[in-house]
């Protein structure tokens, strides 16, 4: 089955928050990109809950800098809304090559006529060809991202000549309950390595978990919510 996609993603800034200074006013970037934000993009690209899709690994092709701006996000309080000064330390000018695939998502039997051999890779290479079926983001909406079909290409990063650089315990992504079949919340963490400017994402299952909050999953029916083989070639 065909279901390997590579591709360049970039943009002028990029925020992949750590959870550790999300909760407050401030934020500041990873400095390299998290697990769950590339999940996000390849779900911007394409996306159908009867498939699930899987990071391999990402190559930074530009040197990482950072970028430290004055921001004025919305403040809810007392049923009024203002804004209050903040800082936020953004990646700038950024640039990946990121190789992914899909697989069938198991836990979702009731999707199981539309698991069509060739039919999503086809359509998500179109898609990623037209920029993503949705707006790309880097981590959050204020980062515009672009994302554009290539090979990936091993040694040409800005850190190929770094044989190992760590960048200690990271945020990789969350467990939803539609992609394990648990009625919960969780977040993976991992220790993050890049091997000659390659980060190599292991498997959620593989990373340490830590229980968020119950969940139940969203339903899908074949006939509701997803279209049938013609009906979505036409509307592409």
């Amino acid at each position: 089955m065909k279901n390997s996609i590579s591709f360049k993603l970039w943009g002028r800034y990029a925020m992949f928050t750590d959870p550790v200074t999300k909760v407050g006013g401030e934020k500041c970037s990873y400095h390299v990109p998290t697990y769950e934000a590339i999940k996000g993009v390849l779900k911007s690209i394409y996306w159908k809950p009867t498939l699930i899709w899987y990071v391999d690994r990402v190559q930074v092709m530009n040197p990482i800098r950072t970028q430290t701006k004055g921001t004025k996000p919305l403040v809810w309080g007392g049923g009024k809304k203002k804004s209050d000064l903040s800082i936020y330390t953004f990646l700038h000018e950024v640039e990946y090559q990121i190789e992914a695939h899909f697989e069938w998502n198991e836990h979702r039997p009731e999707l199981a006529q539309d698991r069509i051999d060739g039919k999503h890779y086809n359509i998500a290479k179109r898609m990623l060809e037209k920029g993503g079926r949705q707006d790309i983001f880097l981590g959050v909406r204020d980062c515009q991202g672009y994302v554009e079909p290539c090979s990936f290409v091993e040694g040409e990063g800005a850190y190929a000549e770094i044989d190992e650089l760590s960048f200690g315990l990271m945020f990789h992504s969350f467990d939803y309950p539609d992609e394990t079949g648990k009625d919960e919340l969780a977040s993976r963490f991992w220790q993050a390595t890049m091997r000659k400017g390659i980060l190599e994402f292991p498997r959620s299952e593989a990373c340490k978990r830590r229980f968020i909050r119950l969940m139940t999953a969203k339903q899908f029916g074949l006939d509701e919510n997803i279209l049938p083989v013609e009906k979505e070639e036409a509307a592409l």
